[in-house]
């Protein structure tokens, strides 16, 4: 599957209720950490090589329309307050939208991501049964992916072993920027030790 292309599907909680254990960075901060965050990540994805199409599902207009200027499709959460959901139904409109391409669910709190990681990461895979990326800390999950009929992501508390309970084969060697999600401010220093995109940091330049 060397020539598969892929379908990212961003989930985006509005960044006003978004990264609660960065509150320590005061309110504005949070918000503004939070859509950068997001706006990087995509960045990443629009840039990568092996992603045709960037799709994120957001309620906040303010997002949407940024992602739109970076060249991502955009869809309202129609499932509102259960992730999974949002992103079952997100592949679903990608693969109505973009038969051809596979489906990868990503977090949107990568702001140290990388394009040619994200390809290095894609072009490892070897079949559309599902597969994902535990994050940094080895508990939870930055990427998951599948064919859109065996699509059913397991995101949240305890996900990485939620992922491989349902049989979903896991990649753990694969560049750092890929794993290395945002929950706290000892997660974004070592993000920014591998190096921010340009969005977080014009944030952090001007706090």
């Amino acid at each position: 599957m060397s020539d598969q292309q892929y379908a990212v599907l961003i989930p985006v909680k509005p960044p006003a209720f978004g990264k609660s254990r960065l509150a320590d960075a005061g309110s504005e901060s949070r918000r503004a950490l939070a859509e950068a965050f997001a706006l990087d990540t995509v960045s990443a994805c629009v840039a990568a090589g092996t992603v045709a199409q960037v799709l994120v599902v957001t309620d906040d207009v303010q997002v949407a329309s940024a992602v739109a200027d970076l060249g991502a499709a955009g869809l309202p959460d129609g499932v509102s307050g259960d992730l999974n959901g949002t992103l079952r139904q997100a592949a679903a409109e990608a693969a109505r939208r973009w038969p051809h391409l596979l489906p990868v669910a990503l977090c949107a709190d990568l702001p140290a991501l990388r394009a040619d990681d994200l390809d290095a990461t894609l072009g490892r895979i070897l079949t559309p049964h599902p597969w994902f990326v535990p994050d940094a800390a080895g508990v939870g999950t930055t990427m998951y992916a599948a064919s859109c009929e065996e699509f059913d992501p397991r995101f949240g508390p305890g996900s990485r072993a939620e992922h491989r309970l349902a049989g979903a084969h896991e990649l753990t060697d694969v560049p750092a920027s890929v794993r290395r999600d945002v929950d706290d401010l000892d997660d974004l220093r070592a993000a920014m030790a591998l190096g921010l995109g340009p969005h977080t940091a014009a944030v952090l330049s001007q706090t």
